[in-house]
This record gives structure tokens, C-alpha cells and sequence, in this order.
């Protein structure tokens, strides 16, 4: 039986993938804050270690997926908050739990990305490149002295996107399959308190997919569970836009 770790299980987005994978067959390991299998804070280096060490001692070594969910948005206590948990969170996780993925069967990485992650790809801004460099005090740094969230948010996940696709071509030959799902407006306790924000409220309600409408977690959670099975078995390193339209509209001759 295929184990998966969850990070962000609590809620949102990872509540549902946990939701759609146990209903798959799927062993969950699920990692947040609270109210999880392994309870800890991936916003610390010392969290995602100790994340790590326990979903390494719940799986038995083995382990056999991971999808990371773990975000915050624009109304983040700081904008350095956002860059270390949207983006370190998550590479440092996959890093930490690759020799446990390269054990396991058919093993496979699903990341939330985000449709923002295309307002950085004309114009990067310099805070990426520190992501990359994997130098995360001096992106800290930055994104507070800057104290815009919502460059930290489209940022750390444009830089999340980038290191994944590298990942992807680094790492294909030991198995271990990596994608991203870009989610568009999706209905979360994320996006609600985004919406009541007195800063971002309004673009973020006047903000609406071709579709005619956000997105249910749920709907994540159908991209992700396909990415993790085996019917994905050839898919690696791609982005799949669950955005009822939003790329295309933004950027329709740009893919």
C-alpha cells in the first residue's frame, strides 16, 4: 500500500488531498502546524528536520509519495514568513525525504505551485535568484525590507516552479517523478481571508477565471491524486494549470 506524506493536511487544499489519496488506497502521513500525524513547523530549517525525521520514522524508512501543500498567502504575518514556507518548506522537505522516496514503489512529488507564478516569468524579480541560491536569510531579508507580500507570494512561487522543473531533470534517473499543479482561485480559508483583506480584497474578488468561477479544493485534489498514481507514470516535470482559464487569459500566447 503506497505511503504519502501531506504537507499543509489540515485544511484546504491538503485536507483534500488527504481526503482524495486515503479514498485512493493511499497510507497519509499528514504534516502541519496542528491537528496532523506530524506536527510541526516547516517555516524553520529545525522544522522541516524534525518534519522529516518523523514522517522517515512513521513510514518505515520507505516512502512512496509526497505532495506539499503548505503555503501562505498575502495576508501572512510577513512577507519573510511567506518565502520561507512557500518556497524553503518545500524544497528543503523534498530534499530532506529523497533517499525515503528513492525506496519506495512507483514513487512520485506533487507541488502546489500557483497561477501567480507567471507575473514573474517577463520580469524576475532579484529575490527569486536568492531562492534559488537556496540563501534563504538574505531572501528574508529582502522580501521584509520590500514588504510587499504579494511579490513575495508570486515569487516564492515562481522560484518554487523553476526549482522543481530543475529538480526534475536532475534527479529522473532515480525514479522519483516531480510535478507541480497551478491552482487558480480556489475556495480555502487562504483565499477567503485574501478576499476580506482591506489592502488585496477587491482585486482579489474581481479576479475571475473564464470559467465563471473559483475552484473547489477538491479540484486540486482530483489533479494531484492522478499525478501521484500510476496512470502519470510518464509525466514529469510539467505544470498543470487547475485555474478554470486563468493562464489563458493572462497570458495566452505565452506557454
Amino acid at each position: 500500500m503506497s505511503v504519502t506524506a501531506v504537507t499543509g493536511s489540515a485544511s484546504g487544499i491538503g485536507a483534500a488531498v488527504c481526503e482524495k489519496l486515503r479514498a485512493a488506497g493511499h497510507t497519509v502521513i499528514g504534516i502541519d502546524r496542528h491537528q496532523a500525524e506530524v506536527n510541526a513547523d516547516l517555516s524553520s530549517p529545525e522544522g522541516r528536520a524534525n518534519a522529516a525525521e518523523q514522517v522517515i520514522k512513521l513510514a518505515n524508512g520507505k516512502l512512496d509519495g509526497l505532495v506539499c501543500c503548505a503555503g501562505l498567502g498575502v495576508t501572512a504575518p510577513s512577507s519573510s514568513l511567506v518565502v520561507s514556507v512557500n518556497y524553503f518548506g518545500s524544497t528543503e522537505l523534498i530534499e530532506l525525504l529523497q533517499p525515503a522516496l528513492a525506496k519506495g514503489e512507483q514513487p512520485a512529488i506533487t507541488v502546489i505551485g500557483s497561477v501567480a507564478a507567471s507575473q514573474q516569468v517577463a520580469d524576475p524579480h532579484p529575490i527569486i535568484e536568492l531562492m534559488l541560491n537556496n540563501d534563504e536569510p538574505a531572501a528574508r531579508a529582502l522580501a521584509d525590507e520590500l514588504g510587499q507580500p504579494q511579490i513575495a507570494y508570486s515569487a516564492s512561487k515562481y522560484a518554487l516552479t523553476v526549482h522543481c522543473r530543475r529538480l526534475a531533470v536532475k534527479t529522473g534517473s532515480t525514479g522519483v517523478r516531480i510535478n507541480l499543479v497551478a491552482p487558480g482561485a480556489i475556495e480555502t480559508p487562504l483565499h477567503e481571508a485574501s478576499k476580506q483583506d482591506p489592502r488585496f480584497g477587491e482585486a482579489v474578488r474581481n479576479f475571475v477565471a473564464p470559467i465563471g468561477r473559483n475552484g473547489q479544493p477538491s479540484e486540486i485534489a482530483d489533479a494531484v491524486s492522478f499525478l501521484q498514481s500510476a496512470q502519470a507514470s510518464f509525466v514529469h516535470g510539467s505544470i498543470i494549470y487547475v485555474d478554470g482559464g486563468m493562464d489563458a487569459m493572462m497570458r495566452s500566447g505565452k506557454f
